[in-house]
């Protein structure tokens, strides 16, 4: 009697091992045999064409990539301060350790890569324009020793797709006026074109490497397209990608886009354990999705672990949320906005990832006398009182310049 078997089977000693365990079975090859004993019954070995190899859905945990920084997950969630690359890299990290190791305050969002496409601390990469567009502000070893002395949670800031370095780098990765200048808005900032495949890839080989130092969350700011692109999108000249044929509408095709990168992302990390997050706009949650820059609420957040809606007072416009004059009723805004937001993620179930909003602890005089007023201790404990009042007990603080009100209520348990 013969046994009929594939040559292609036969890679490895171990590929037959795993090979046999597939379902499907192995068709025979007439002139492939080998001799075997008469009482010997035939067995056929079943082999797939599908991938042996594979990220799978949901990694075990004890397969995970372990970084050495050892900095557990607060207990009564993270409170956190946003620290640029200069103050994470200088003295002022001391006065900004001191604040959280006497306050309730637990953690810190520090840039890793910046609004300007900087990334500002060496990190272990072969990838070119890592290379190229690093600016060694903060030496990394010496932060997370320091982070894990003082038990502060560690978030990579890595901003996506605001990004002039790499704009300007590789003009055919932006969007160009029709001299071949790279489209710039007022305030001089250039974006890169969220179709481009290799611009996820660039931001996730980053967020890897912040993963391997010792980041317990990537958080992706900038996850869109430009503000106002709406009105621009059929005058600039950029790729779309595998978009090019699609029947959809340009909103529909900007939504797919965003979303699809911050799934891809979270797929990629999935071995390094970290938490993603995504920063958005408080706007995206009061409608189905934003024409211009592609943020839809809902996708985006069933794609993630954590959701950072900027929801600053002073971000909202005369009359929003049923208020006329937003930045003088921090509580109000907080209040009004959480209840939409519960509800859009109370309809996820399961999916929702955890609330995790950006509050305001800044002035916004610019808006002008009369559309402002001073924020301090006490505006800063309103909007935290809103947030606890509306089951949400994390939260981030901005302010630019890293200088946060003394006194504030940061629970209201």
């Amino acid at each position: 009697m013969k046994l009929n078997l594939k040559k292609h089977v036969f890679y490895s000693a171990a590929l037959l091992a795993v090979a046999s365990l597939s379902p499907s079975v192995v068709s025979a090859d007439e002139n492939d045999t080998v001799d075997q004993p008469e009482d010997i019954e035939t067995t056929y070995l079943n082999y797939t064409q599908d991938p042996l190899l594979s990220v799978p859905e949901s990694f075990p945990r004890q397969f995970k990539f372990d970084s050495g920084v050892n900095i557990d997950y607060p207990e009564d969630g993270v409170k956190g301060i946003f620290v640029t690359a200069h103050s994470a890299g200088g003295s002022r990290l001391e006065t900004l350790t001191e604040l959280l190791n006497t306050t309730e305050l637990n953690s810190m969002v520090i840039d890793v890569k910046d609004d300007y496409g900087d990334i500002v601390m060496p990190i272990e990469s072969d990838h070119e324009y890592v290379n190229q567009f690093t600016n060694n502000i903060v030496e990394a070893e010496p932060l997370m020793e320091h982070l894990e002395e003082n038990d502060i949670y560690p978030i990579a800031r890595i901003v996506v797709f605001k990004d002039s370095r790499l704009a300007n780098e590789r003009p055919d990765l932006s969007f160009t006026e029709d001299d071949g200048s790279v489209w710039a808005n007022r305030r001089g900032e250039s974006f890169v074109n969220p179709y481009e495949r290799e611009v996820w890839e660039y931001n996730v080989e980053v967020a890897r490497q912040a993963a391997k130092l010792g980041f317990k969350d990537i958080q992706f700011d900038y996850v869109r397209f430009p503000e106002g692109f709406e009105y621009r999108d059929e005058d600039l000249n950029y790729s779309r990608g595998d978009y090019e044929e699609s029947d959809l509408d340009n909103v529909k095709q900007r939504v797919d886009a965003v979303t699809e990168f911050v799934a891809y992302a979270r797929r990629e990390l999935q071995p390094y354990d970290v938490d993603v997050s995504v920063d958005i706009f408080g706007y995206a949650a009061t409608r189905e999705e934003t024409p211009g820059i592609g943020q839809n609420f809902s996708r985006i957040s069933e794609n993630v672990d954590v959701i950072s809606s900027m929801i600053y007072p002073s971000h909202w416009g005369a009359g929003s949320l049923g208020i006329e004059r937003p930045d003088l009723e921090p509580y109000n805004v907080i209040a009004n906005y959480m209840e939409l937001e519960n509800e859009i993620l109370d309809n996820l179930g399961d999916r929702a990832p955890i609330s995790r909003p950006w509050i305001q602890d800044f002035t916004a005089s610019y808006l002008g006398s009369g559309w402002y007023m001073n924020y301090g201790a006490e505006e800063v404990s309103e909007q935290i009182r809103a947030l606890n009042e509306y089951g949400v007990d994390e939260f981030l603080l901005w302010n630019a310049g890293n200088r946060y009100s003394e006194g504030a209520t940061y629970s209201f348990d």
